[in-house]
């Protein structure tokens, strides 16, 4: 089956909620509050597609939450299984489901482990950047199932983090987005990146125009045209760099790179031009930008998810485990920016202007767009609730 068509059933009953935390159908598999016995330690498995747990960026976050768990629980172990196919990630997840306890599955492509998880009621799924597709109805309401706790979160609000900075550090007067795939969570960035740079435009005196490549225009699995500058793949580093390389050339001096394993090709690109800066994501970077006696991450933008991880694998340890589909944001510090003295490079009137930016998007008076604002809502990135 073609990955694409997977995802399109996927993402149809994501889109119909959105950013909001909800429940369709309620699984009515057995409770499982139980943990399993302290004894032996929990067994967990990871499993990332298509980049591994060590690419500086997404699953390297989620793997560095269940690290810091087992850190406090040595009895604990954990296994990483890699499958680079997208097509068999949930093939993946079943050749390995009796042997774990917990199975932490980081992407939107894992949308359709429901029915692993309701025939195997005695294990615990930590579901990432998406909620559980309803195996009946894959174009209705997506449905909770008791023994996956399944978290999105708002891209959308880190990625204005990062267009505000963008728009005001750019001396060339020019910024780019890089994308890995036009999956949900990535879009998010991408539309909140470029509301970010419109709203310094208009209120913060920055003067930053957007560089978009039409060749590198993303495609979402609908088959839409979102813009923007995507790689196509989130583990091709040679790809990754020639788009940096390209954007460059265009003028931008600073790229916001949310792409995986392959953005380590766009802070590739940076390191080997003048003037040119990247801006992080997901996880701090900062130490992925070192050159020598410079250093190219101007800041990383934040995604929470290893405090996330890390939470719901102590629920399961202490029997507290609730699953259900959760929107994190701001108002749960789940979403930010890298403001630490040391891990950035930003002026003080830019992390100023984060500082208020962040107490507005918390608050809920500055909404960035989202990828179902645009496609439900028809918000642009030019008028958007806050701008």
């Amino acid at each position: 089956m073609n990955w694409k068509k997977v995802l399109l059933v996927t993402l149809a009953l994501l889109l119909v909620l959105g950013l909001v935390a909800c429940g369709g159908d309620k699984d009515e598999a057995a409770d499982t509050s139980e943990a399993p016995a302290a004894a032996e330690g929990l067994k967990i498995a990871i499993v990332t597609s298509p980049s591994g747990v060590d690419d500086g960026s997404f699953n390297q976050n989620n793997y560095e939450g269940i690290q810091a768990f087992i850190a406090a629980h040595p009895g604990a172990t954990v296994t990483d299984v890699r499958e680079t196919d997208p097509d068999k990630a949930i093939p993946a997840v079943e050749a390995i489901v009796a042997d774990y306890d917990v199975i932490v599955t980081p992407g939107f492509q894992f949308a359709g482990i429901t029915e692993i998880a309701q025939a195997n009621p005695e294990k615990y799924f930590i579901l990432v950047d998406a909620f559980p597709a309803n195996p009946e109805d894959p174009f209705g309401d997506p449905v909770e199932v008791k023994n996956i706790y399944a978290m999105q979160f708002a891209e959308q609000e880190s990625g204005f983090f990062a267009g505000i900075a963008a728009a005001m550090e750019t001396k060339s007067g020019k910024v780019a987005f890089i994308g890995g795939m036009a999956y949900p969570a990535v879009v998010n960035y991408h539309l909140g990146f470029e509301c970010g740079v419109n709203y310094a435009n208009k209120h913060l005196g920055a003067k930053a125009e957007l560089v978009n490549i039409k060749s590198y225009a993303g495609e979402d699995v609908f088959g839409n045209n979102v813009g923007g500058n995507y790689v196509g793949a989130f583990d091709d580093e040679a790809t990754g760099k020639k788009v940096g390389e390209d954007l460059l050339a265009k003028g931008a001096d600073i790229l916001f790179v949310a792409a995986g394993g392959s953005g380590n090709g766009a802070f590739t690109a940076a390191k080997e031009a003048e003037g040119a800066f990247v801006i992080g994501c997901d996880t701090d970077q900062y130490d992925l930008g070192a050159d020598g006696d410079r250093n190219v991450v101007l800041t990383s933008v934040l995604k929470v998810m290893d405090i996330n991880v890390e939470r719901q694998l102590n629920a399961i340890e202490g029997g507290s485990f609730k699953g259900g589909n959760y929107t994190l944001k701001a108002d749960t510090d789940s979403t930010g920016y890298v403001s630490e003295p040391g891990r950035q490079q930003l002026s003080d009137a830019v992390l100023d202007a984060l500082a208020a930016a962040f107490g507005e998007v918390k608050s809920g008076a500055i909404v960035p767009v989202s990828n179902v604002g645009m496609a439900f809502n028809g918000e642009s990135v030019t008028d958007f609730p806050g701008l």
